[in-house]
């Protein structure tokens, strides 16, 4: 299942006042990813699901290689990759494989929240913009970040674009999901969210 939307940009207080302008809900301070350059915040889009969004924390040194999510070549914020819950990601990573996707290693990965709770989960590598590959994750033990008492921004619906839809067709299929995907000549996502008002806001 859909367990996140990321929304990334070169400055975070800038892709957060800019989901805040279009909804009207300001996402929630997530937390540092120490060492990877990088901070969120979060919006609970209801299902278990959640939006983050994610940049260059202001806070911490650059790091020693590049951001995820390509963060470092953005020039304004986009929603960028979308995350696969899984309860068991080595099964699931098997799978693919066995079905001609290959959607790379899982390795471990933490984020400190702002009162200091340690998060840890393990995930495959990020996918980069250009992409429509979601990439998996798996959360253990730890309680998923919508427990938290996020803001509330309901997902309606996500919908892609990419000059090569089979080729996406693919790779949802090997992993046992579905996304309808239009055929553009740049890639990317959108999703349909719905206000506190009532109005219906697409971020892309």
């Amino acid at each position: 299942m859909l367990d996140h939307l990321v929304y990334a940009g070169p400055d975070l207080a800038e892709a957060v006042a800019r989901v805040t302008a279009l909804t009207g809900v300001t996402p929630a301070p997530g937390g540092r990813h120490v060492g990877l350059g990088t901070a969120n915040h979060l919006a609970d889009l209801g299902a278990g699901m959640y939006l983050e969004v994610i940049g260059p924390d202001p806070a911490q040194p650059d790091p020693e290689g590049p951001r995820p999510f390509g963060i470092d070549e953005l020039t304004e914020p986009a929603l960028v990759a979308w995350a696969v819950r899984t309860p068991d990601i080595d099964a699931t990573i098997a799978a693919a494989r066995a079905h001609g996707f290959d959607p790379g290693d899982a390795i471990e990965m933490a984020r400190e929240t702002g009162d200091g709770e340690v998060l840890r989960w393990r995930l495959t590598p990020p996918s980069t913009p250009g992409t429509l590959h979601p990439f998996l994750i798996d959360w253990g033990s730890t309680p998923h970040p919508t427990t938290r008492g996020l803001p509330s921004l309901p997902l309606l619906m996500v919908t892609g674009t990419h000059p090569d839809p089979d080729s996406v067709l693919a790779v949802t299929d090997a992993l046992g999901l579905e996304l309808l995907v239009r055929r553009a000549a740049k890639a990317g996502l959108t999703a349909a969210l719905r206000t506190p008002e009532g109005r219906q806001v697409a971020l892309s």
